[in-house]
């Protein structure tokens, strides 16, 4: 299915390629982000990027090589990325016969978790960074390493375009790959035309600003904080997911990433769960009738609204969470990882809790199943 109504972001620079594990799609960066090596004039370099792995961790006692791939010309060179038993990523960087390795804690082990990995590198400043995420609910760790080198451009496009010849896991979903350093941490889940109720009616969220006032789901009347922009590879956590209009509040059918919690109310809600409202990403409604996934770009430019508390917005009638970011303006490390590293941390808020508990994956399944019958 493909949503002509919905308009994409077209000013889209920094993802340059994609991949599942039988096919996937690579644009050549531009030439400023790219070098070549001074030993073999005709071997590109990709002096910074980020590569991403989406996937599911299996809990099973064996190690498990979510990526790996070699090569031999220029110089040998090898790239891994292994969950081991014991709950560790490990990561095996070899150019020749320099290697960089890293080891984190891997923390997830139920086979329904999705996590997503990300290693950024920055040749220049002899930056790199692995970082382990996951979503549900959000929680993230990450190792910072020196030295960093570049990648070879070669090697970054076959595995886009022939991961068919690369070892990849059964287990992985997509693997993105971003010539820019990417944030980790909080995302927005909203496309820049999504109607948002404010004071004045509804607008689109890629035209508010600081200081206007949008309509929670309460009713109240709440100050825009910040309006978060991010580019995101429209795959894995991140697919575009049409909520139909009829369900969810609706007025109309609305397009959001996969990762956007919708909140949902009702008898069954406080039934099941105890709780007047919980909120749940837009996967788990995926059904074929009240929400499906539909076909976009290869990558999106997502919006989300930081207010000086965590609250469910109005989108078309239908409440969304807003941007929970916790207190990360009180750990420096991840501030600066992740999309708000522009703002001074004295103007952000701190969110104690979520507006609404977040479902675990089974339970929001069981939800979306017992209303769809």
């Amino acid at each position: 299915m493909h949503v002509q109504a919905c308009a994409w972001d077209a000013d889209l620079m920094s993802w340059i390629g994609a991949c599942t594990r039988h096919k996937g799609w690579f644009h050549q960066p531009d030439s400023d982000h790219i070098s070549l090596d001074p030993r073999h004039p005709r071997v590109e370099l990709l002096p910074q990027g980020t590569l991403t792995i989406e996937a599911r961790v299996t809990p099973e006692n064996r190690p498990q090589t979510l990526l790996s791939f070699e090569r031999c010309f220029p110089w040998p060179g090898q790239f891994s990325l292994q969950v081991l038993p014991g709950g560790s990523v490990v990561m095996i960087e070899a150019q020749g016969r320099d290697t960089m390795s890293a080891v984190l804690p891997c923390p997830y082990v139920d086979r329904t978790d999705i996590v997503r990995l990300s290693y950024s590198w920055n040749a220049l400043e002899g930056f790199a960074r692995l970082a382990i995420e996951r979503p549900e609910p959000d929680s993230l760790h990450m190792v910072h390493l020196d030295n960093a080198r570049p990648m070879i451009l070669t090697d970054l496009r076959s595995l886009m375009t022939r991961p068919h010849l690369t070892e990849i896991d059964a287990d992985v979903m997509q693997i993105g790959l971003s010539d820019s350093i990417e944030p980790v941490g909080p995302r927005p889940g909203l496309l820049p035309q999504s109607p948002i109720m404010t004071d004045q009616g509804e607008r689109f969220i890629h035209t508010l600003k600081r200081g206007d006032l949008v309509r929670a789901a309460t009713g109240d009347l709440v100050p825009v904080l910040h309006v978060i922009r991010n580019e995101v590879p429209a795959q894995g956590v991140f697919r575009p997911v049409c909520l139909r209009a009829g369900y969810f509040g609706l007025k109309r059918d609305l397009v959001v990433s996969a990762d956007q919690r919708v909140v949902m109310h009702g008898s069954d809600v406080e039934y099941m769960f105890g709780h007047e409202a919980v909120a749940v990403p837009a996967r788990h409604l995926i059904n074929d009738r009240s929400a499906t996934y539909v076909d976009g770009p290869a990558s999106l430019a997502l919006y989300q609204l930081i207010l000086p508390n965590h609250e469910a917005i109005l989108a078309s009638g239908c409440p969304l969470e807003s941007m929970y970011i916790g207190r990360i303006r009180r750990h420096p490390e991840r501030l600066s990882a992740s999309v708000l590293s522009h703002i001074d941390r004295s103007l952000l808020p701190e969110h104690a809790r979520p507006v609404s508990p977040v479902l675990k994956p089974f339970e929001a399944i069981s939800l979306a199943s017992a209303r769809a019958a």
